[in-house]
């Protein structure tokens, strides 16, 4: 794929899994990366110093993205720093497994202020402040085509990013600007492992989902990303690209 050199992305969620994996690819590919983090300065610095040794330039950023003045300020101070926004990659998300008689008003909250409305605003942030041919990528989630207990509230959270994606494509042709979800499987992250605490027997069901045979990695989600952000994917819009080796 051709470099991105010269272009500057934010990566919401870019501390660990396909958040890092994400900024770190961009950084290599030339790209100016603002690396988002909510609790864990220290693992952010680790992605910077990565990508500094390599030759990159990035920063890292806190932000809670449950709340929209921390977004607004995440979007100010790293276009201010960066000096514009060619790419945003939306990966902050957080997740929770329970029967739906069993969420609270509380429950729904924390998984739609951040995975909803947190991405909203952040695409609005976008829309607001992106140049012209970029690209504007959100991490959604298989788990919206398939119908497993207990992801009601997470699910439905992704499903309202899927639409938010497409109706923002439609306003942003006019500026060339794409704007796509990336919806992974079963992937190994943090989140993943806090879903196999909670439900032991899907580790043994999540490799045999996919008809490659195994659970997918950060890298293997982020390289669609990459694609998406690059030139090369300039006649993608307004889609979901299912990113879960065929396990959905």
């Amino acid at each position: 794929m051709s470099d991105l050199n010269g272009k500057i992305a934010i990566v919401t969620g870019s501390s660990s899994g396909i958040g890092r994996a994400v900024a770190e690819g961009l950084a290599r590919k030339g790209t100016a990366v603002a690396v988002h983090y909510l609790k864990d300065a220290e693992k952010a610095r680790a992605v910077v110093a990565g990508i500094e040794k390599e030759g990159g330039k990035a920063i890292a950023l806190q932000a809670d993205i449950g709340k929209v003045a921390d977004v607004r300020r995440l979007f100010a101070e790293a276009t201010e720093r960066l000096g514009g926004l060619d790419i945003l990659v939306n990966c902050a998300g957080v997740g929770q497994y329970k029967p739906v008689v069993a969420v609270t008003e509380e429950d729904f909250a924390a998984i739609f202020d951040v995975n909803a409305r947190g991405t909203f605003f952040a695409l609005q942030e976008a829309a607001r402040r992106i140049r012209d041919g970029g690209r504007i990528i959100s991490i959604s989630s298989g788990g919206t085509l398939d119908r497993a207990p207990s992801t009601s509230i997470y699910c439905g959270s992704k499903a309202a990013v899927e639409q938010f994606t497409k109706a923002l494509a439609q306003e942003m042709g006019p500026k060339n600007v794409t704007v796509n979800a990336v919806s992974p499987g079963f992937t190994d992250t943090d989140m993943f492992g806090r879903l196999i605490a909670q439900h032991p027997e899907y580790k043994a069901i999540a490799a045999k989902r996919s008809p490659l045979g195994r659970i997918g990695t950060p890298q293997d989600v982020a390289d669609v990303v990459i694609f998406l952000a690059s030139e090369e994917g300039r006649w993608v819009t307004g889609q979901n690209i299912q990113a879960g080796g065929g396990g959905v």
